[in-house]
């Protein structure tokens, strides 16, 4: 019995490629192609079909292709997202689709981005120093209000999109003032842990430059992982430092308790 090979719609897309090698600065321009778009799928596939057909040396991020490990973040059509939760059949028909590297970190090469600085950054933050055991057989005890509180943080994946949208570091290159609003999230998720004995406090306000951040929640409408990283992580965080830096209340107490002794 005789098959019948049914063509597959084509799709147009403009693909970044850069031109020579990283020290160009990622330097180069769209490329169009066109490739079959079958039933069922995400941007990353098409883009695999063109690696595979097309363009050999196409450079493009990914590992589990299921949404869990942020290695395929990238822009589509000015958007930061996954190339791997992007469904084809989220677009019109006769649209033409931009795929780009994320503009906010330095392009390694099409569309693999540099995010080494976000590691960098994450290395500076104070980790985790536990209390002493407050009960007598030396165990820990929480309240479940407090692990589900912190527990939303964890779904992070670390795709970065949200540092890629942000107005502080893509529009004013805020690199060595500003952590960015994945890290005020995991700033907040150990400042939130009822075991954990370290203040952040001061480090978030005078090194990590929380100030800048003014709730746009565009970090939020690009998370994956639908965290809301402003209401519950930065907004809290910026609530902390205000009431310690900018109460006055506060100011008062320490100017009081903290003033040298005429004696010295």
């Amino acid at each position: 019995m005789s098959e019948t090979n049914q063509s597959q719609p084509k799709r147009r897309f403009d693909i970044w490629r850069t031109k020579g090698d990283a020290s160009s600065g990622g330097e180069g321009a769209f490329e169009r192609y066109e490739t079959e778009v079958g039933e069922g799928m995400v941007v990353l596939d098409c883009v695999h079909r063109i690696q595979a057909e097309q363009a050999n040396d196409l450079a493009v991020r990914w590992n589990c292709k299921a949404g869990k490990c942020g290695s395929c973040s990238a822009e589509i059509n000015g958007m930061p997202r996954l190339l791997c939760m992007t469904r084809m059949d989220s677009f019109s028909p006769d649209e033409i689709i931009s795929i780009e590297p994320m503009r906010t970190f330095p392009t390694v090469r099409d569309l693999v981005a540099d995010v080494r600085w976000n590691y960098q950054v994450k290395e500076k933050i104070r980790p985790f120093e536990p209390i002493a055991p407050q009960a007598a057989d030396g165990t820990h005890r929480m309240m479940h209000e407090d692990v589900e509180r912190i527990q939303e943080f964890r779904k992070c994946i670390e795709c970065f999109l949200c540092q890629d949208v942000c107005h502080v570091l893509r529009d004013h290159q805020k690199f060595d003032e500003f952590d960015g609003p994945r890290f005020f999230q995991f700033t907040a998720g150990l400042e939130m842990h009822p075991l954990d004995a370290a203040d952040r406090i001061p480090d978030l306000k005078h090194r990590a430059g929380i100030g800048y951040c003014n709730i746009t929640k565009c970090c939020t409408n690009v998370c994956p992982e639908n965290i809301r990283i402003t209401d519950n992580a930065i907004i809290p965080m910026k609530e902390r430092v205000a009431d310690r830096f900018y109460d006055p209340l506060m100011r008062l107490l320490r100017f009081v308790f903290q003033r040298p002794s005429a004696n010295r």
